[in-house]
């Protein structure tokens, strides 16, 4: 398939490595140029490219940005076709994304990125961390394969999720539609918890939505007293998997 991923963070790149690697066409953009994409986000054989060539010809475009700036590339998106399908892989942080009071109030976070972007699209490769994406994917039918949710409420949307999910070394679970999508937003039992698919499918109708947004902010707080309050100064150093691990039991004290 041809692919555009728009946003090359920790996510993006881990997506453009894998799905390139899977033999698909992959594309990448940011918003400060191709010149200024790294080398390593191409080593499998994606492409930098600007964000208005990004958009032309894809099967899949993928969003791999924060969630306060889907409305900035929402005139970006409006002339894709409607048979491309659209992945978003956000997540709402108030600290971040600053408070959107229609989120705070309840309303579903890919409802909002709905409204927003005015079409339909899948919700996939939010609820897994960094570094488990990036170092515990495995070949299809292992039996610990992790993973991931996905929310969608068209059919190809939901399809084409699922295969390259797959491609990317996981295993897929369909959560429902894109205003069920709250069970695998922060805090819920499946966000960041590792889970192979039979664990998944277990916890994914535990969670209960009222109670989301404090468990969220609970574990945020929790691992800003370990890390300090900017660890993502700690990425890339020799501690990432031991963070990593402690975040995965921390989600799970927390959220299951």
């Amino acid at each position: 398939m041809k692919i555009g991923i728009i946003g090359v963070g920790l996510i993006g790149k881990t997506l453009a490595l894998r799905l390139a690697e899977s033999g698909h066409d992959v594309s990448v953009a940011n918003s400060s140029g191709p010149e200024n994409i790294n080398k390593d986000v191409l080593s499998t054989g994606a492409k930098a490219v600007t964000t208005e060539d990004l958009v032309r010809d894809k099967d899949v475009i993928i969003l791999s940005i924060p969630l306060n700036r889907i409305p900035e590339i929402a005139s970006l998106l409006s002339s894709v076709p409607e048979e491309t399908t659209l992945i978003d892989t956000s997540n709402y942080y108030p600290a971040r994304d600053n408070k959107i009071e229609s989120i705070e109030s309840g309303l579903v976070e890919s409802v909002w990125v709905m409204q927003q972007l005015g079409r339909p699209f899948a919700k996939a490769w939010n609820a897994i961390g960094s570094h488990s994406f990036a170092v515990h994917g495995k070949p299809e039918g292992c039996d610990d394969r992790i993973a991931i949710p996905v929310a969608a409420d068209r059919d190809i949307d939901k399809d084409v999720a699922i295969k390259l999910i797959n491609d990317t070394g996981f295993d897929a679970y369909y959560t429902g539609s894109l205003a069920d999508s709250w069970r695998q937003q922060p805090g819920s039992p499946v966000y960041c918890t590792d889970l192979t698919v039979s664990e998944l499918k277990e916890w994914t109708d535990k969670a209960e939505k009222e109670r989301l947004p404090k468990r969220r902010d609970l574990a945020i707080l929790v691992f800003m007293e370990r890390m300090g309050n900017d660890f993502t100064k700690r990425i890339g150093n020799a501690t990432i998997e031991e963070d990593a691990a402690f975040a995965i039991r921390l989600n799970r004290t927390l959220f299951m």
